[in-house]
């Protein structure tokens, strides 16, 4: 067990020092390219701000209004037949929605997913 807690405390440094010098080898201005990575996922992050916040709220009104719970007594019978947890139903039926914001997004800022 100390290996893995050492190997999991030493793994980053590691990378590091490998990107390191892969760019010194190579003669690769790596602050330069570390800020410009930086500037792009500022970028991405204040994009994604407001989807996330509206997400947010549409799931605690869900939550509060009682929907969610309305829909998964509706369709107890069938989980529980399937033998599915209730408890996970919540995720089941939130995921599409987060799923299709995600894709909205990358579709904003790097084209089509299945271009990829």
């Amino acid at each position: 067990m100390n290996y893995i807690n050492y190997l999991s405390n030493s793994i980053i440094p590691i990378l590091i020092t490998i990107i390191v010098m892969y760019g010194m080898r190579e003669k690769i201005k790596i602050f330069d390219v570390f800020l410009e990575g930086a500037k792009e996922g500022l970028e991405i992050v204040v994009g994604l701000f407001p989807t996330l916040i509206g997400l947010f709220v549409a799931i605690g009104a869900l939550r509060s209004s009682g929907v969610i719970d309305f829909l998964i007594n509706a369709i107890s019978p069938v989980i529980d037949f399937l033998g599915i947890p209730r408890e996970i139903m919540p995720l089941a039926f939130l995921r599409p929605i987060s799923r299709q914001c995600f894709y909205c997004n990358w579709n904003r800022y790097y084209g089509t997913v299945w271009s990829r």
